[in-house]
C-alpha cells in the first residue's frame, strides 16, 4: 500500500525503501520486507482471502471518514461499471488472453461510487471474458458495498456490453434506479427511425442533420414494460457536405427506470463516460496496466490493493478541495491522483530524531505544508 500510493506498482520498487527510516516509521513496520519476500507474501495472501478482506475494509473506510459523495441526479448518487482492458502484451501471465480491444491482456471490471469516482469494487478477469460474465454477481456486490459507503439512493450506470435482463432484475430488486445502454443486435436501425418519427421529437441541429428523442415501452417478460428512451440521428449529408443517396442512420437507445425527459437521461448516460477517467488513473498514475505478477490471484490481490490506494488518494485530493489553502487556484471538483501523489505524498521534508522521537521537519517555503498540516490533523 504504500508503494501504490506513491504510483509504484512493482516489487522490486520495494528495494530503495527499505533503508528509509521514514517509510517504516509511517506504516507502523519494524522492517520493510525485500522485493522476494514481499512477492512471496502477496502469493500466500492471495490464496488465503486477502482480497475480500482488503474490499471489505476500504469500503468501511470510506464510511468511516464520513467522505462526501456526491449525486448526480437529484439525491442519486451513480454508481458506474464498467470493464477496461489492461495490455500485457508480450508477457506470458496466467490470464492474459486477446481482450475486446485486439490486445493481449486482462479485461477487469470496476464500479465506482459518486461523481468524485470511489471504488467500490474491483474483479480480475481474463482478457477473453466476456463483460457480462459472473455481472449479476458482481453488480449486487457492488450495490451492497456501495450502501455500506453512502446510505444513499443509486442510480446505476452501465454500457452496452452489460444489456441483460438479470442486470435490470437485480436493480429492480435491490430498489435501485439505473440506465443501461441498449445493444441492439439484429435490431433495424431503419425501424428505429420509423419509431422516432412517431414517438420522438425531432430537431434539426444542422443542414442536413435531424435528431429524434423520444420514449417507447418494450415487453421484456417482467410484470411491466420497461421504459427505453432512444436517439436517432439522420444524417442526409456527409462532413464534406456531399449529398447521401441513402440516409445515414445512428441509433442510441437506452433501459431506464428514471421518470427524467429523455434528454436529462441521455445526459446522465453521457456522464457515465467520465469513469473512463477513473480507468486511465489507475492504469497509468498508479502504474497498474502491467500487473506485477505471472500469477492470477497475486494479480487480483493487487488490484484489489491498487483500489483501496486509489482511495485514498482520492480521499486526500477532495479534502484538499475543502479550503483555500491550497496553492492550485483554480476551482476543480476533484484532483487527479497524479496531482496528490506530486504534492502531498511525495513532499520535501526532512524526517529528525530527537528525544527517542521522529518529527518531519518542513521547509520555510514549503507551498503544501498547510494543506498537508491541514489533512493530517483532520485525521488524527
Amino acid at each position: 500500500m504504500g508503494l501504490l500510493c506513491q504510483g509504484k506498482s512493482d516489487f522490486d520498487h520495494i528495494e530503495p525503501l527499505r533503508q528509509d527510516p521514514f517509510f517504516s516509521q509511517s506504516l507502523m513496520i519494524s522492517a520493510v520486507p525485500s522485493s522476494p519476500s514481499l512477492r512471496q507474501r502477496l502469493d500466500m495472501g492471495a490464496k488465503t482471502g486477502w482480497a475480500k478482506m482488503i474490499m471489505e475494509q476500504s469500503v468501511a473506510l470510506l464510511a468511516k471518514l464520513k467522505t462526501t459523495i456526491t449525486p448526480c441526479l437529484d439525491d442519486l448518487i451513480p454508481l458506474d461499471i464498467d470493464v477496461s482492458p489492461f495490455d500485457n502484451s508480450s508477457t506470458k501471465k496466467e490470464g492474459v488472453s486477446c481482450t475486446y480491444k485486439k490486445v493481449d491482456g486482462y479485461a477487469p471490471i470496476f464500479a465506482y461510487l459518486g461523481e468524485e469516482g470511489y471504488g467500490v469494487n474491483v474483479e480480475l478477469r481474463e482478457g477473453k471474458e466476456h463483460s457480462q460474465s459472473n455481472t449479476p454477481f458482481f453488480l449486487k456486490q457492488s450495490i451492497d458495498n456501495a450502501r455500506r459507503a453512502a446510505d444513499a439512493k443509486l442510480l446505476v450506470r452501465m454500457d452496452s456490453g452489460f444489456d441483460s435482463i438479470d442486470n435490470i432484475k437485480i436493480c429492480i430488486e435491490e430498489c435501485c434506479d439505473y440506465i443501461i445502454k441498449r445493444n441492439l443486435r439484429k435490431e433495424s436501425e431503419e425501424d428505429w427511425l420509423t419509431v422516432a418519427k412517431k414517438h420522438g421529437l425531432c430537431t434539426e441541429e444542422s443542414s442536413g442533420k435531424k435528431v429524434y428523442r423520444g420514449e417507447t415501452f418494450l415487453e421484456k417478460g417482467l410484470e411491466q414494460p420497461l421504459r427505453v428512451i432512444f436517439k436517432v440521428t439522420e444524417r442526409t449529408f456527409d462532413a464534406e457536405g456531399q449529398v447521401l443517396l441513402v440516409p445515414d442512420i445512428e441509433v442510441d437507445t437506452y433501459w431506464t427506470s428514471l421518470n427524467h425527459s429523455p434528454e436529462e437521461v441521455i445526459k446522465q448516460y453521457q456522464n457515465h463516460g467520465t469513469s473512463e477517467q477513473y480507468h486511465s488513473e489507475v492504469k497509468t498514475e498508479l502504474d497498474l496496466e502491467r500487473l506485477p505478477s505471472g500469477k492470477f490471484k497475486t494479480n487480483n490481490l493487487v488490484l484489489h490493493l491498487s483500489l483501496a490506494a486509489y482511495n485514498i488518494l482520492r480521499f486526500l485530493g477532495q479534502e484538499s478541495l475543502k479550503a483555500a489553502d491550497s496553492p492550485l487556484r483554480k476551482n476543480a471538483q476533484r484532483r487527479r491522483i497524479r496531482t496528490v501523489i506530486q504534492n502531498l505524498i511525495t513532499l520535501a521534508a526532512k524526517l529528525v530524531h530527537h528525544a527517542r522521537r521522529y518529527k518531519l521537519a518542513f521547509g520555510r517555503h514549503s507551498p503544501w505544508f498547510v494543506t498537508f498540516r491541514r489533512i493530517y490533523y483532520c485525521l488524527a
